[in-house]
């Protein structure tokens, strides 16, 4: 950790922020437990913990939370629905939830390094005007201390707003948020499979700032079948949904909605396999 991230730990009694996680029956124990614990064990921790059950839960699932509910009473706070509405709605309502201006958004299966929140907010202080902040990821298929694949994204501002315009310029689970500037940008939205894309692109039309850290301060699990996830002709219908959104909100002009779509429509419907060498060739980099 650099200098400067421990020196701004001895002053982290006066940062107050939310963790926000959202939490669903097909979920593992063992990796939100593994989720959890790298958020207990961060150099600076989240002053609460704000863990939304998106329906009803296994025993497993519910014991795991209980847990560290027990350990941590003073921490963890449960916002429960006994059904299972989608990440967008859940996520909306967690973020109505949190209690602080800031709120770290983590994924129930990823593993966040220790220095993350430090150094997100040792970002911040050197650069209060950004409301959108991510950082740059690993991504592992079995073990974490073994990553396969690296992504690295757009770090200025000015080289979001491009990347915006064809890909998504942030990985979900790096996300650092400023409350007041979510809610006014209209708060997540039930929109499948694009529930953070669909929250940036607003953020970003009303001129909030954003960046990306360049360090890997994320293990994310990827493995064959999250590249499964992003094809089929159902994945396809929401993508374009979603450029037509972007379209008509004047994010993006014709020619731009075009190339996306002929780019999205072929890399959705290809086989599985070939779309997972796609997104190694092109929009990863292979750790040798």
């Amino acid at each position: 950790m650099s200098l400067n991230a421990k020196a701004h730990i001895k002053n982290e009694k006066a940062i107050q922020f939310s963790a926000l996680i959202s939490v669903y029956k097909k979920e593992k124990p063992e990796y939100l437990k593994t989720a959890l614990q790298s958020i207990i064990n961060q150099t600076l921790k989240p002053t609460e913990i704000v863990i939304v059950k998106d329906g009803l839960l296994t025993q497993e699932l519910d014991d795991c939370i209980k847990e560290y509910e027990k350990q941590y009473p003073e921490l963890i706070k449960i916002i429960a629905f006994k059904e299972n509405r989608g990440l967008g709605l859940a996520l909306r309502d967690g973020v109505i939830a949190c209690k602080y201006d800031y709120i770290a958004r983590m994924d129930s299966d990823d593993i966040a390094k220790p220095e993350r929140f430090a150094k997100q907010f040792q970002y911040l202080k050197q650069h209060p005007e950004t409301a959108l902040l991510g950082t740059w990821i690993t991504e592992f298929s079995k073990d974490e201390n073994k990553p396969d694949t690296l992504t690295e994204l757009p770090c200025t501002h000015k080289e979001i707003l491009k990347y915006a315009k064809k890909r998504n310029p942030f990985r979900h689970m790096t996300m650092l948020l400023k409350k007041e500037a979510v809610i006014k940008s209209g708060n997540y939205r039930d929109f499948l499979w694009f529930e953070d894309y669909d929250l940036w692109g607003r953020m970003l039309q009303k001129g909030y700032i954003a960046a990306n850290i360049p360090e890997y301060l994320v293990d994310v699990r990827a493995d064959e079948e999250m590249f499964a996830r992003r094809g089929g002709l159902q994945y396809l219908k929401q993508d374009y949904r979603f450029q037509k959104f972007m379209l008509k909100t004047g994010f993006i002009s014709v020619l731009e909605f075009l190339a996306n779509i002929l780019i999205r429509t072929a890399v959705r419907l290809i086989p599985n396999k070939m779309r997972n060498l796609f997104y190694m060739l092109f929009l990863r980099k292979k750790i040798s």
